[in-house]
């Protein structure tokens, strides 16, 4: 009967205790070697709760470490990347197994149960084989953009595929040796073992076994070795990554943490090492360096200074090279805030959140970007344009310098009769937002919205001069003191007003109200993105629309709407409901591409670029074979692409229009 041999040919036999003592240093080395990297987390960082709802957590690593389900999300890269994690995993636990089998339930490995683990061991070399094929091909001749093309990777590739490969080498030579003195029709079980077997049947037993006993050192080295160097080689996110996933955030996506304080109630800010969180720093050893974030970003695709992995790999890097000595007392060798992390990086991102979705290690970019935008904005170190718009904001209440008592000039423009909240009780609180209520480009816009509310019956007013913006845009710049103020008045307002649900035009309003604005001022009322109460209205027959537009459209997904808050439907229902055909444009729902607004940079100069991001959405709309209408669900949207599909030059081929536009016409 078939069997599984414990140490087959090694000799003598206290060789094998010292396998076991070698193998077991080894691995306490490597257990001591990642504790004393890891430490520097929390040793240098600050706290930060992230040990809550430990099933949820738990759920979440089954998920994306086990069935690695955002990984899968790009078909080569994680159909390769599953092949070689999971081909090695199982090849791994074949050792624990066998001293299973040894030890513990001694000699279970036998017959058919043990034909049927050698088929998987030697299936598993087959499929890890395949994907190392793929990771190689991807690495040498693909030599994608995105990826770090680095030598790290490629030797910590070799070292697991020696490891591999050298398992059937070992077996294939126990084989021939067994088949000098009996029937080994078994072998059929072990392809691989008996493929390598017909090359040794036919010489002498001692020289064989002489072969086997050096395959097995060659074997075991290769173990021991990377043991000893998993810390400081690549394959350190099999232990990084995982932790990252368990501890990623699970509040909403749209919801900044608040701004701690030290001791002399100075709000922290991101401007060196020991100011960021335990978790931020660990985001850093957290990065496979695969580049999704990078692939994704549109301040990159834009020609800009930010590469998402760069940020995040030069976090890490300070970290490695000053974190021992600041945990001694010591002094950076160099500040992280302008030396490591340069201005124009940070100033760079819209904060559209693509990164964190593409990232399979759950790595928070935005975060750390933020909070070092609140060291420049404490320094000063503040775009020109950018730094007029935060004074507007906190002089007049909006970022375009206008008295508050123009906020609703729209309304008598538009000889509309709008109900004031603070003097009398409505079921819909419209916050209208700054660009819809001072922008001349979208005045028609925002007074058609109203015509729409007031066609469907709706119960609705506004604050008039008492709302303030909300402070999504100031927040994400770094503004946080701003940000509160903000958040004061509009408290104010909002409390001295009587409403049931709250609706918004502008997305980055939407997150920040439902995400981010205090519990006891919504009072658990809801928030509501004006294309759901259109969805509502319709689904209900509240609102009839009449006329079938019949034109073929795409639609831009705003990134506070759908990748930050999930909304992705209503607005399509909506679409449909107008007797529009929908085009998708290759970029959507999840994966659409941010208009480049975001984040304070429609506050900001652009700079110089080599396409905007607005620029590179509408030549995707355009591609579109038949599309007449890009439409938007975002005031900022409305600015950004109309004046994008100018500088195309496809004004006339794709007509920018506003979501109510279609409602509009179509009643």
């Amino acid at each position: 009967m078939p069997y599984r041999p414990d140490f087959w040919g090694i000799e003598p036999e206290w060789t094998h205790y010292l396998i076991y003592v070698v193998i077991t240093l080894a691995a306490a080395f490597m257990f001591y070697r990642v504790y004393t990297q890891a430490s520097l987390w929390w040793k240098v960082g600050r706290p930060e709760k992230r040990i809550d709802h430990f099933w949820q957590r738990l759920l979440r690593l089954i998920k994306e470490a086990g069935i690695q389900v955002r990984i899968l999300g790009k078909g080569y890269a994680g159909v390769m990347h599953v092949l070689i994690a999971w081909s090695f995993f199982l090849l791994f636990m074949g050792t624990p197994i066998g001293v299973i089998n040894a030890y513990v339930f001694p000699g279970f490995l036998k017959g058919n149960i043990f034909l049927i683990f050698k088929l998987l061991m030697d299936l598993c070399v087959i499929t890890y084989l395949i994907g190392a094929g793929m990771a190689a091909y991807r690495r040498f001749f693909q030599k994608p953009d995105k990826l770090t093309l680095d030598s790290r990777f490629s030797k910590t590739l070799l070292l697991l595929t020696l490891i591999v490969i050298t398992g059937p080498l070992v077996e294939g030579t126990r084989l021939a040796a067994t088949a000098v003195h009996e029937d080994i029709s078994y072998a059929v079980w072990m392809p691989l073992g008996w493929i390598v077997a017909q090359v040794f049947i036919g010489a002498s037993e001692s020289v064989i076994i002489t072969w086997h006993t050096i395959f097995y050192l060659i074997h075991m080295g290769l173990v021991v070795w990377t043991f000893s160097t998993l810390p400081v080689i690549s394959l350190i996110h099999i232990i990084t990554t995982p932790l990252n996933q368990f501890f990623s955030k699970l509040e909403p996506m749209g919801r900044l943490a608040n701004v701690s304080e030290d001791e002399k109630h100075n709000p922290i800010v991101g401007d060196r090492l020991q100011n960021l969180t335990w978790k931020q720093l660990m985001d850093g050893d957290a990065c496979t360096e695969c580049g999704r974030c990078q692939e994704v970003c549109p301040a990159y695709a834009a020609g800009l200074a930010l590469s998402p992995k760069k940020f995040i790999l030069g976090v890490r890097d300070a970290l490695h090279t000053d974190g021992p000595a600041l945990v001694k007392g010591g002094e950076p060798s160099q500040q992280l805030v302008g030396e490591v992390i340069a201005h124009d990086v940070l100033w760079a991102c819209t904060t559209c959140g693509a990164c964190l979705k593409a990232c399979p290690a759950f790595v928070d970019h935005v975060s750390g970007i933020v909070s070092m935008r609140r060291h420049l904005v404490n320094e000063g170190e503040v775009d020109e344009m950018l730094q007029t718009a935060l004074a507007n904001l906190g002089r007049y209440g909006n970022s375009f310098g206008k008295s508050a008592r123009q906020r609703a000039r729209w309304v008598k423009d538009g000889e509309l009769e709008i109900k004031d909240a603070r003097k009398e009780p409505v079921e819909y609180l419209w916050f209208v937002g700054d660009y819809a209520s001072f922008n001349p480009v979208l005045t028609e816009i925002t007074q058609k919205t109203a015509k729409v509310f007031q066609k469907a019956g709706l119960d609705f007013g506004i604050l008039y001069e008492d709302e303030r913006n909300a402070g999504n845009d100031v927040r994400r710049a770094g503004e946080e003191g701003l940000y509160e103020i903000l958040v004061e008045q509009n408290s104010d307002a909002l409390n001295g007003s009587e409403y049931k649900t709250i609706i918004t035009t502008d997305p980055h309003t939407y997150n920040t109200l439902k995400n981010e604005y205090p519990a006891e001022v919504l009072k658990g009322r809801q928030i509501l993105h004006y294309s759901e109460v259109l969805d509502l209205l319709i689904t209900s027959g509240q609102l009839k629309l009449t006329k079938k537009l019949g034109y073929k459209v795409t639609y831009h997904d705003p990134c506070y709407l759908g990748r930050y808050n999930g909304i992705f439907d209503a607005p399509r229902r909506v679409i449909a409901a107008a007797g529009c055909d929908l085009v998708e444009m290759p970029r959507n729902r999840q994966n659409g591409f941010c208009c480049g607004a975001g984040g304070g940079r429609i506050y900001m100069d652009e700079g110089v670029m080599k396409e905007r991001p607005s620029e590179n959405r509408v030549r995707e709309g355009a591609a579109l074979p038949g599309v007449t209408r890009l439409v938007v669900a975002c005031p900022k949207d409305i600015t950004m692409f109309q004046d994008a599909v100018k500088t195309v030059g496809v004004e006339e081929q794709l007509l920018v229009a506003d979501l109510i536009d279609l409602v509009y016409e179509a009643l």
